[in-house]
């Protein structure tokens, strides 16, 4: 079975995240790594609390639970094979990191490994306004080949609920690593 990696960082839009991985797990094999921030986020934007929460909620042997910490983790060497690796949200101290070969966690390890190996990584940076900073930070990163997509609505669908705008969001980041999904209304002109 394919693998990936996703990361879930302290960026706002934790929503994001937990919708891809529903979406990947039905597939895939998922490494997961969680930012301590992203767990506190987690606690201010949805109904779960806590990581315990969390590991209970996708209690599924397909998913392989990694703190930041875990540096020794199988995801950290480029021998561990992954169709690639997806950071949603993505904070700016993340993309300033992975921009800058600061790999002092397992998320930014994990995509300094994915970057080296040639596999696609794509990130969702979660910040607005964009400074001058995050903007030479995330071109740094598309010239290297890095996909970044932003998670932004389209209104074209006629988005009916929060539902509508998530489900549109994820299912671009799968198209973004070509993954068959039927979560949006495709523009028909």
């Amino acid at each position: 079975m394919e693998k990936f990696i996703l990361a879930i960082t302290g960026a706002s839009g934790i929503i994001y995240g937990i919708r891809l991985l529903e979406e990947l797990i039905k597939n895939f094999e998922i490494s997961l790594i969680l930012s301590n921030s992203a767990l506190y986020v987690m606690k201010l934007e949805t109904e779960i609390k806590n990581f315990h929460e969390f590991k209970e909620r996708f209690n599924n042997p397909k998913i392989k639970f990694y703190s930041e910490n875990q540096i020794d983790a199988p995801i950290a060497s480029g021998s561990y094979k992954t169709r690639g690796m997806f950071i949603v949200p993505c904070s700016m101290k993340t993309v300033s990191a992975i921009a800058h070969g600061y790999a002092d966690n397992l998320i930014t390890r994990a995509a300094d490994v994915t970057i080296k190996e040639g596999r696609k990584l794509i990130i969702s940076p979660r910040e607005m306004p964009l400074g001058i900073i995050h903007l030479e930070n995330l071109l740094k990163l598309a010239r290297i080949g890095v996909i970044v997509a932003p998670p932004i609505p389209a209104f074209y669908n006629n988005p009916e609920s929060i539902d509508d705008i998530v489900n549109f969001v994820v299912g671009k980041l799968l198209d973004c690593i070509e993954i068959e999904n039927d979560l949006y209304r495709r523009w028909n002109g």
